[in-house]
């Protein structure tokens, strides 16, 4: 990837851009499980990094947040234009992560690895952002807690494993881990307080 690649893949307007992603996600985290569609205005981003994912980056990492990458974000495409246009810090343990930046939710660490901040301070936790390929098609879950009235429903290919681990941390709260799911220009938010049930299984 050329230079002048990685430097010319921000934001066009960083402060309206940022802000309305900034907006996107805090309406994804107060309403989990709706689909929230980010006019992100990206004509490139490094592979294998989908314009949502990238928007993410863009309006929420900086120098005071740390950064977990796995073995798919990890090339050095990717890293270069992270640390270009975010300065973000990459970490090598997950658990010394603010964020995490999962393109290949299939082979991703144990929950238990990243930080699930302490009943003091429970922010202290590292927030997952999954690429997924879908997020309307896929296994149906049926979604329920704060912000959402009775149940919702969400289709995507969500890792098995991923929901038994998720359950494993409830007896933990407040501390735990908030997901935000990404794919194509679009995300999903599921903080801890949300319940996540393969439908059939209620």
């Amino acid at each position: 990837m050329s230079k002048a690649f990685e430097l010319s893949a921000g934001f066009a307007d960083k402060v309206t851009s940022a802000q309305t992603t900034f907006r996107a996600v805090m309406q994804a985290m107060a309403r989990p499980g709706t689909v929230q569609r980010l006019d992100t205005g990206l004509q490139q981003v490094p592979a294998p990094l989908t314009a949502a994912t990238a928007a993410i980056a863009l309006t929420l990492f900086d120098h005071d947040t740390p950064l977990w990458l796995d073995e798919a974000t990890r090339g050095e495409s990717v890293t270069q234009w992270l640390r270009f246009h975010t300065s973000a810090p990459l970490v090598g343990e997950p658990d010394a992560a603010a964020f995490a930046l999962i393109a290949a939710p299939q082979t991703i660490p144990s929950l238990q690895s990243f930080a699930l901040g302490s009943n003091d301070y429970p922010d202290r936790s590292t927030t997952l952002i999954l690429q997924l390929g879908s997020l309307d098609d896929g296994p149906a879950f049926d979604l329920s807690g704060p912000g959402i009235r009775g149940t919702t429903t969400l289709r995507a290919p969500l890792p098995a494993d991923l929901l038994t681990q998720r359950d494993a941390l409830t007896p933990l709260f407040p501390r735990g881990l908030d997901l935000i799911l990404a794919a194509g220009d679009a995300i999903v938010a599921i903080p801890r307080t949300t319940r996540l049930v393969p439908q059939g299984d209620n």
